[in-house]
């Protein structure tokens, strides 16, 4: 099986406010047959053309089906997990997001990512353009974790594949492959 084949790869993007045409040309090449939105608010007021009512249509056109995937949806609030577990994040957010793949709700929707990413390829899509400024950067690590490939689309450079702990706090993976974040000692203690 190569990396281009289902059920090995898992490919990530960011719209921010591309035109339709430049978004889809990375989508095209990569033969993307399914886009999974994981934005909290499937919407963007800047660049309509991403709304949840607007996209599975021109989407559509070209042969990509859409589906939010809300389980994997980003700004989550904090969770009830011991405050350490994932400390080495300092954004609040990314904590939080890291403190969220702990939880059931994130296991079933990345359950789902795994169960439609193994019979087509699938591009998980967020707002931001840049992978090591979004939740996509965490869901990447579990994803890399658990032995996926994931190729990060971008619209104004070749695909760049994920490394994992490759930016941002370093991932610490479970034998059973939950990856979690702990802060690490200071050299000097």
């Amino acid at each position: 099986m190569d990396a281009t084949t289902p059920g090995h790869t898992i490919w990530t993007i960011g719209h921010w406010t591309c035109p339709k045409p430049v978004f889809l040309e990375p989508l095209l090449a990569a033969e993307i047959e399914l886009l999974a939105d994981v934005r909290a608010l499937p919407g963007s007021r800047r660049s309509p053309q991403f709304d949840a009512d607007e996209m599975p249509a021109w989407l559509e056109e070209v042969g990509i089906d859409y589906l939010h995937l809300t389980d994997l949806g980003g700004r989550r609030r904090k969770q009830e997990v011991d405050p350490k577990v994932n400390a080495a994040w300092q954004n609040a957010s990314f904590k939080n997001y890291a403190d969220y793949t702990l939880t059931e709700g994130f296991q079933h929707g990345l359950a789902e990512l795994e169960r439609l990413a193994e019979q087509q390829h699938v591009v998980i899509m967020c707002g931001e353009p840049m992978p090591w400024r979004c939740h996509r950067l965490l869901i990447s690590n579990v994803l890399a974790a658990r032995g996926w490939s994931v190729q990060h689309l971008m619209t104004t450079a070749p695909p760049r594949e994920h490394r994992l702990g490759q930016w941002g706090a370093a991932p610490h993976v479970d034998p059973d492959g939950t990856v979690t974040y702990p802060a690490t000692e200071d050299a000097d203690d």
